[in-house]
């Protein structure tokens, strides 16, 4: 068996005009809620990965019409919110941690069971999170005895609405509660303790669905219709990061990054960023279906380290792995806390990053729910990804700042969500190939 390995050499600059992939969060939910509304919703920009795939071939086999993609360009041709149908057998999704938690919710009040299923990684991953709040709402839901995947979700179930606290901050748990919630009697509310993305209470609103807001409260009514519209998916600021990041500590760069999705739950990256000292210029500012997006131009900067808010770490969540790169290139010490959350993404990140830095000869202690890291020379050698896309693409931008080779091994999932990683980073001035190599043993 093959494995997909990443090859940097060391230096260069990031320079040009980059427009990276349409954001997966709302990439996600355009399928799920277009698939659940009255007529034909069209959507541009498109991420054509394959967490992405996943949830659209899941509703396809949920008797949903769907052409494309086809560059990007998708029509889901609605059924409305009772008209999904029974799949002939589980649900396979891949890598996706958001399919797998929004469609719980969605699923939880259809007349049929389900049965949800991941790969190993998603496998592992906390479902608990989600499974109790529906299961208080009147679900019946059957995980493993760990709390994980596969997911049997039973049809047939009465939903009641509730008023729900979050014990942590988690988009994915409250846009799984509101998706249950449009089939539940009543109200539910759900009340974060700090803001998390909110492309599901913004699409919602967007195809009609009366949503009310307030603070770190979100409540909807069940039983209301949903419209179709037109979705044009913004840039994905989450992929974006990699080049924000790589354009700041490589020296002499100057890159603009079009369309990028500047919803204000996403932006932590470009906050903390520049707290370190980065050059980020926004431009060309304006609404795109209800989701703000802009340009944006950096160019390289001397970064310091920081103390990280606590009250930005939610709006950064996914974007650590490359924002621990950047400390590893600032002067002085970076602090992480708060974000116990990223050791139980698609790998632990908190320690899998450490491992890699470490191996980089960066000085970075792990804690449990953070990381502390010296800023200092990067050096050279071969780190493990652990099948982590985010940690993939995080590495290859240190070869900036390298003082040698770099290869990472265990890169496939890059294309979960940024299919073009290689092609893209490579055009931007990043010396990266790839290839496959046979494992030993396999």
């Amino acid at each position: 068996m093959s494995e997909l390995r990443f090859h940097l050499t060391p230096g260069g600059c990031l320079s040009g005009r980059v427009r990276v992939p349409g954001d997966k969060s709302i990439s996600h939910r355009s399928i799920m809620l277009g698939a659940l509304a009255d007529g034909i919703t069209h959507i541009t920009g498109f991420l054509e990965g394959e967490d992405s795939l996943a949830t659209l071939a899941a509703f396809r086999a949920m008797g949903v019409r769907i052409e494309g993609p086809d560059a990007g360009r998708v029509t889901v041709h609605g059924v409305g919110l009772h008209g999904l149908r029974e799949p002939q057998g589980p649900l396979y999704l891949g890598n996706s941690g958001t399919s797998m938690r929004l469609m719980t919710g969605l699923l939880a009040g259809q007349r049929f069971t389900t049965v949800l299923t991941g790969d190993r990684s998603l496998s592992g991953r906390p479902m608990q999170r989600v499974v109790d709040p529906l299961v208080r709402m009147g679900a019946r839901i059957d995980a493993t005895q760990q709390g994980t995947a596969p997911l049997t979700i039973h049809g047939g179930c009465m939903l009641s609405g509730i008023d729900y606290t979050m014990p942590v901050a988690s988009a994915q748990v409250k846009s799984s509660l509101l998706l249950a919630g449009l089939y539940a009697q009543g109200a539910t509310c759900v009340t974060e303790p700090a803001p998390t993305r909110d492309h599901t209470e913004r699409m919602l609103a967007g195809m009609g669905y009366a949503v009310e807001r307030s603070d770190a409260r979100v409540c909807l009514e069940g039983g209301h219709a949903l419209g179709a519209i037109d979705i044009d998916v913004p840039a994905d600021i989450s992929s974006a990061a990699f080049f924000l990041v790589g354009a700041s500590i490589a020296p002499d760069s100057d890159l603009l990054l079009e369309h990028v999705g500047m919803n204000p739950t996403r932006t932590g990256i470009v906050d903390i960023l520049r707290r370190m000292g980065a050059s980020i210029e926004l431009s060309n500012e304006r609404d795109v279906g209800g989701e703000p997006v802009a340009d944006l131009r950096v160019r390289s900067a001397p970064l310091h380290g920081i103390d990280i808010p606590p009250g930005l770490v939610p709006l950064a969540i996914d974007e650590f792995p490359v924002i621990f790169v950047a400390a590893a290139c600032a002067t002085g010490q970076t602090v992480l806390t708060g974000a116990g959350e990223l050791r139980v993404k698609e790998s632990d990140r908190i320690q899998v990053m450490a491992d890699g830095l470490q191996t980089l000869g960066v000085r970075a202690r792990p804690t449990p729910d953070g990381m502390i890291i010296e800023g200092g020379p990067i050096g050279a050698g071969r780190v493990h990804s652990h099948g982590d896309h985010r940690i993939a693409m995080a590495f290859a931008m240190s070869a900036l700042r390298a003082q040698g080779a770099i290869d990472i091994d265990d890169c496939a999932n890059v294309n979960t969500s940024f299919p073009d990683f290689v092609v893209l980073a490579r055009g931007a001035g990043l010396s990266i190939t790839s290839h496959h190599r046979e494992r030993c043993g396999e």
